[in-house]
């Protein structure tokens, strides 16, 4: 079954701040940016500035299981919320994705933005010259292929796996590198 984006999550333009974010180390509300988001599409709350924001709307805030969407640039990728995040708001111009998790697992719908076709997809509809931009109205029109909850769970679990597999196979393949490289300098020192 397909159905579109807007039918199955809420899809809500990031908080625009009036003017440049004034920091404060004790402030109350985390602000996330595209720069908190790595190439793997994984937050990293760690490096969040805080802002003094007292009057900030229950609306705005992220939540875990939302979706930050990286509406401009070149990458235009998901990556989901998870736990322990406190107060927080997500920046103009990126987009949060509040899925319908009786319809849609959250993972499922990031594994989903984020598959090549659908990047593809997202590209073709993307507007501006120098600096690509997938607006609100293009992501809400996004059809999303949407199997039963269950198999989203499996297809999330297996696609977790199948990026586990990759890092460890990189990982492998690195140390064996160190490891040729090693026993070829011992053997070029070896006096013979």
């Amino acid at each position: 079954m397909k159905m579109t984006l807007a039918t199955i999550a809420e899809v809500r333009m990031g908080y625009s701040f009036r003017s440049r974010l004034e920091t404060h180390a004790e402030g109350d509300v985390a602000v996330i940016q595209m720069k908190d988001i790595d190439d793997a599409n994984l937050l990293h709350p760690e490096g969040l500035v805080r802002v003094q924001m007292p009057d900030l709307k229950e609306r705005h805030m992220v939540q875990a299981g939302d979706l930050l969407f990286r509406s401009r640039g070149v990458t235009n990728s998901a990556a989901l919320v998870g736990g322990g995040l406190g107060r927080a708001v997500l920046a103009a111009p990126m987009l949060m994705i509040r899925a319908q998790t009786d319809v849609v697992e959250p993972a499922y719908l990031q594994w989903f933005i984020n598959h090549p076709s659908t990047q593809a997809t997202l590209a073709a509809q993307a507007a501006g010259t120098s600096v690509k931009m997938i607006g609100k109205g293009a992501l809400d029109q996004l059809e999303v292929v949407l199997p039963p909850l269950e198999k989203q769970r499996r297809i999330v679990e297996v696609a977790q796996l199948a990026s586990r597999e990759a890092a460890l196979l990189e990982k492998l393949r690195g140390r064996r590198k160190a490891l040729l490289e090693g026993i070829l300098l011992r053997s070029a020192e070896e006096t013979r």
